[in-house]
Order: C-alpha cells, then structure tokens, then sequence
C-alpha cells in the first residue's frame, strides 16, 4: 500500500494492554520496522493495564481525549462501538489490498452492524501446558476431558512437595476461564437464537466443578483466589504446578525457563460434558478518533503484513492472523505448536455483547472468588451472575 504523503511528521499514539516483556518486545520490533516504512509517522506506546483498560477508555470517551489509536480485543467491541470509541474503517479496509488474505471468520470479532471497527493483528489460541516430566514420571497422559483433568490433578498433587495439579487464575483476569467452563458445561452466554441468558443448572454444575478443584480437592495453590497471570506463569515456570490454561502467547515465557517437548509439552483444552471449549482470540488494532486518520490507519494496518506479524511472532510466539502468514516454517515445522493448529478446528471466538466487560469484571470474578474463600455458595454465586446478566444487558 502506497504510503500517504505528509508535509512534516504526523505523531499519534497507540493505547494496549501488553503484559510481559516478550510483548513489549515484540511491540517495539513492529514499531522499529513501522518506523523504517513510515519515517513521516511517530508513533507513541501507552501501556494500560488490562483490568484499567475499559475505565480508562470510558473516562477518554467523556473527556474527549480518546487515543488515535487502540487495540481491541473481541469482547470488548460490543463496549466500544457502543460508547463511540471505536472508528468506522469499513470503507479503508475494503480498499486494503491484503483485505483478501484474511478469510471472514477474522473479520467477525471485530464487525457489529455490518461496519468495520480495526484489523487483525494476532491470534490468541487457548491450549493447555503440562509437565512432561511430571506425567511420564507418575505414568499418566495428558487428559482430554474434565473428569481426567481431575484426576490428573490429584495424582500430581503433593503439597509436602509444594506441588499442585493446576494453577487455576482466581485473580485478575480469571473470569475468562470461568465463563469457558459455564459453556463447556452447556451454559453459553449466547445461544443460537441470539438470546442472552445463563441457565442456572448447568451453570451451578460448572461452577462446582471447577471451585471444587480448590475447596474439595485443593489441586490448585492456596493462594489461587488471588492469583492472576504473573503468578500462574511463575508457578508453572518454578515447578509449583502441573497444568496451566493459557494460550500460544506465552510459550516463550515458558522456554525461558522449561525445555519445550522434555520437560513441558502443549495438548488441547480438556473437553467439558457438554463441549470442548477453547477460544480463538483475534486481537485487533482500531482508530479511536479519526483526527489523524490516514497516518492512523497506515499504522493500524501495517499490523496486518507479513514483516509485521513475522516480527512479532519471532518474539512472542503468537500466531499471526493471516492464514497465508500463518504457513510460515517457524509454525508448521516446530511441533510444540501442533496443539495450537488443532485447536484451530474446534476452537470458538469468545462471546461479544454490549455490557459483557463489565459484568465479567465487576460480577463474575467477585462472585467466583467468593466461593474460592468460602464467603458464599456456588448456587448464590451463579444466582448473582444471572442477576448481573440481566441488569448489565437490560435496554
């Protein structure tokens, strides 16, 4: 794409959540070629923290001091558009010659109403980390569905060793794996009519389950209630635990500290009783405000080429969007990411509506976490979550 023309220096500036140093390098990576393409366009970084992301972002709409441009994950578009903090790019992306290399299904997280709000910039592929040496030496495999994943857990379980079968996320950040299960146990948020509703039993049962793996089997640390992504990292990464939910993007964090194939392996997220569910999170660059548009969107879409996502991938291990770039040897040949490509037959965008942010944030992790620390009972912590559901989608 030919670069837009501009009498001096355009400066705009980017807002993201990225967490760990892989990602802050592998921003900067993109930023050194964006610059290299782009000598006229000087972008600034602002680093928000993803639990402050959509208070920051609701505070910039009301002062009018919205960022140029953003990134935006899948769940948090319904807020956005809604809000009037997202630019309309239908009409600049339909003109994008590398629109066509990247099939529908990436376009949907990111389209509401028939318009456009950013481009794919990478892919989040949930799949499970395990210990390799651990399960070899206790002669188990890797579990496929819940019941093995818990039984697993308890074989691997030895607090005399400081050793827990699961480093469950009860902090900042959790409510993500806690929706996951409702579905896995027939509880989606979504269903096929386009109603929103959680039905209650399916969604007491999943519940049980997975606080159960702290009140009742405790396989997970007794500081699981407050742990949040750097502590589950740490904890996998030191040998605290055996199994950890994440995905794609922090396998070099783990080859920091874990030989990959000897002493960690990756398999799929373990099936529910209702379903395998396991997400497949396109994260996405947008314009916020279109006062520097054209500048904005050369940088909101050079996220989309091969140098950039390449760059990015080379250091942080997360797939690019593009399906073309994705054939790249340094995915295919490597089989620590064979989990990752199967995901990709199964796996699901997670689920997006107006108000879902907020209620994940503010309703579901307190609520989980009250049960986690005894405060309340599973079937009034799912009660809570039905009664939030319904004020936070109300008209």
């Amino acid at each position: 794409m030919p670069k837009t023309a501009f009498a001096q220096q355009t400066s705009i500036n980017y807002w993201h959540h990225f967490t760990s140093q892989t990602e802050f390098a592998g921003l900067e990576a993109v930023m050194k070629l964006f610059n290299e393409a782009h000598p006229d366009i000087a972008v600034s970084q602002e680093n928000i923290p993803n639990p402050e992301f959509m208070a920051k972002m609701t505070a910039a709409v009301v002062a009018n001091s919205l960022p140029d441009t953003t990134m935006v994950s899948t769940e948090r578009v319904a807020d956005l558009t809604a809000m009037g903090a997202l630019v309309d790019l239908t009409d600049r992306i339909n003109a994008w010659p590398q629109k066509d290399d990247f099939p529908a299904d990436r376009w949907k997280g990111i389209t509401r109403d028939g318009n456009i709000y950013g481009i794919p910039a990478f892919t989040f592929v949930d799949w499970m980390y395990y210990r390799k040496d651990w399960f070899e030496e206790a002669g188990i495999s890797p579990p496929t569905t819940f019941e093995e994943f818990t039984d697993a857990a308890i074989q691997l379980t030895d607090p005399a060793k400081g050793r827990y079968g699961f480093g469950m996320r009860g902090g900042a950040g959790g409510f993500g794996y806690v929706i996951n299960v409702m579905e896995a146990f027939g509880a989606p948020l979504i269903h096929e009519d386009g109603s929103i509703y959680l039905e209650r039993e399916p969604a007491i049962a999943a519940l049980k389950w997975y606080t159960g793996l702290h009140t009742e089997h405790h396989v997970v640390p007794p500081s699981a209630p407050n742990d949040s992504f750097r502590q589950i990292m740490e904890a996998f990464q030191t040998g605290q635990t055996a199994m950890l939910w994440h995905h794609t993007g922090s396998l070099l964090d783990q080859q920091k500290f874990l030989e990959a194939g000897v002493e960690f392996g990756t398999v799929p997220i373990p099936a529910g009783p209702a379903r395998r569910v396991a997400r497949l999170s396109y994260a996405y660059n947008g314009l916020a405000k279109d006062e520097h548009a054209d500048a904005g969107f050369d940088w909101v879409s050079y996220w989309g080429t091969a140098d950039a996502a390449v760059a990015f991938l080379e250091q942080t291990g997360y797939f690019p969007a593009s399906p073309k770039v994705a054939q790249d040897e340094r995915i295919v040949g490597n089989p620590i990411y064979a989990a990752a490509v199967e995901t990709l037959g199964f796996g699901i965008l997670s689920p997006s509506f107006p108000g879902l942010a907020g209620w994940s944030e503010s309703t579901v992790l307190p609520a989980f976490q009250s049960v986690l620390i005894g405060q309340t009972t599973v079937e009034d912590a799912v009660d809570e979550m039905i009664r939030g559901l319904e004020e936070a989608i109300a008209p």
